[in-house]
């Protein structure tokens, strides 16, 4: 287990990017991503199945005895899912539709001073698909916060792609959120499917959701074709604590979080140094015998005031941040960088990734200065609706002479040409 130490020392900044420097560079896999997209945009089917075959099946023939990766809607069944199970993920549904509805705009009219009158008009796309990772274990929390967060957007189609064999619990999440077609297919190969289409399956108009730096690459080279939601690297947590913590909860935290795997350090910062101390010997404690609890560093950061310690966790800008200990907790309004805020004792982010109601899906890497999680905005796009009615005359008033400016003469006499005798010289 790596734990490591670091004072803020008065820069939060510099501390903050020491923090981040203790995880390994991601490997480059951009050359290898494009080769697997332009094999799939330029040989659709036929090549989309060979790297099915190559990637997903470990070189076994195609899924289905017709060479078909969709898989047959029969097989999406709710009852294989155990009891428990699916009284979870009936929670969280319900819980993540709620506050996805909450998060759709409503339409605006505006009536301008010249009397043209613009609609902000908000409408969902018509065909999304959910990235679902596979690998140490199914994933039915990732259909949720995908597939119910795009329904609740309005989207028409959600498919969902995950590598086979696709696990029950996925194939029941899929019954349960109401999945309009699901995909055997994973890896850059499956989201140039989507992006680009094949003979065999229709386009989307947006791929979401996290996976491998492959799968998170392919999202980057395909957005000039299709919408992405962002692009999710390793998961991080960040705890911030007083004196008052309970040093256990803490490190129950960290090493839930350490479960991601090695990619980002989880990170405890508190201006009370034995505080710290007893996360440590908690960690030591707790960790020996958890073998997916392996972040990059256990990092624990002594800050001398909770100004400075906010500081830092604004420099960090974790994707989950933990205020525990009321002269933390108070800070919650002064957060500005963070992917999702769980404040108290009893918000441990775990509850986040499943059934609270806040989405998974969060800006990771410090991205949290400035992106944001997983929404209905993410499915859903602004466009204007413009009446221009009696506004045209002083409307080309104004605008032809800037249109004359920029050399655009059509673009002034097509403005002029619809006010008749009132039209402006």
């Amino acid at each position: 287990m790596r734990i490591e130490r670091v004072a803020v020392g008065g820069d939060p900044v510099a501390a903050a990017a020491a923090v981040r420097a203790l995880a390994p560079a991601p490997a480059s896999v951009s050359e290898a991503v494009a080769e697997i997209v332009g094999a799939v945009r330029d040989g659709g089917d036929r090549a989309l199945r060979e790297l099915v075959a190559r990637f997903d099946l470990g070189g076994a023939s195609g899924v289905g005895g017709d060479g078909s990766l969709r898989v047959p809607v029969a097989e999406l069944d709710a009852g294989l899912l155990p009891d428990d199970v699916r009284a979870g993920l009936e929670v969280a549904i319900t819980n993540v539709a709620l506050v996805a509805d909450a998060a759709i705009g409503e339409d605006v009219a505006v009536t301008l001073p010249q009397g043209q009158r613009v609609v902000l008009r908000e409408v969902p796309v018509r065909r999304a698909a959910i990235y679902v990772p596979s690998g140490q274990a199914p994933y039915p929390s990732v259909v949720v916060m995908g597939v119910v967060t795009a329904r609740a957007a309005g989207v028409e189609e959600v498919v969902v792609l995950t590598a086979p064999p696709i696990d029950p619990v996925v194939r029941g999440a899929c019954a349960l959120c109401g999945v309009h077609e699901v995909y055997a297919m994973g890896g850059a190969h499956g989201i140039a499917a989507v992006a680009y289409g094949t003979e065999t399956i229709e386009r989307v108009d947006v791929v979401a959701g996290p996976g491998s730096l492959f799968a998170q690459e392919a999202k980057r080279q395909v957005s000039d074709s299709v919408g992405i939601d962002g692009f999710y690297g390793p998961s991080d947590v960040l705890v911030f604590a007083d004196a008052s913590a309970d040093p256990q909860l803490i490190a129950l935290d960290l090493l839930a979080q350490g479960e991601h795997g090695p990619g980002a350090p989880v990170v405890a910062v508190s201006g009370s140094a034995p505080l710290l101390h007893e996360v440590a010997d908690a960690l030591e404690t707790l960790g020996p015998g958890r073998p997916r609890s392996d972040p990059a560093a256990f990092v624990l950061v002594h800050a001398e005031s909770l100004l400075e310690g906010l500081r830092f966790c604004e420099a960090f800008a974790p994707e989950h941040l933990e205020l525990v200990g009321p002269a933390v907790e108070r800070l919650a309004p002064r957060v500005r960088s963070a992917g999702c805020v769980f404040v108290g004792a009893a918000g441990a982010t775990a509850f986040g990734d499943y059934v609270a109601g806040s989405n998974h899906c969060l800006p990771t890497g410090g991205s949290a200065r400035y992106a944001s999680g997983l929404s209905p905005r993410a499915f859903r796009r602004r466009m204007s609706e413009v009446h221009i009615g009696d506004a045209g005359a002083a409307l080309a008033a104004a605008g032809a002479p800037i249109a004359r400016a920029e050399g655009f003469t059509m673009h002034a006499e097509s403005m002029v040409a619809r006010v008749g005798e009132n039209a402006p010289s």
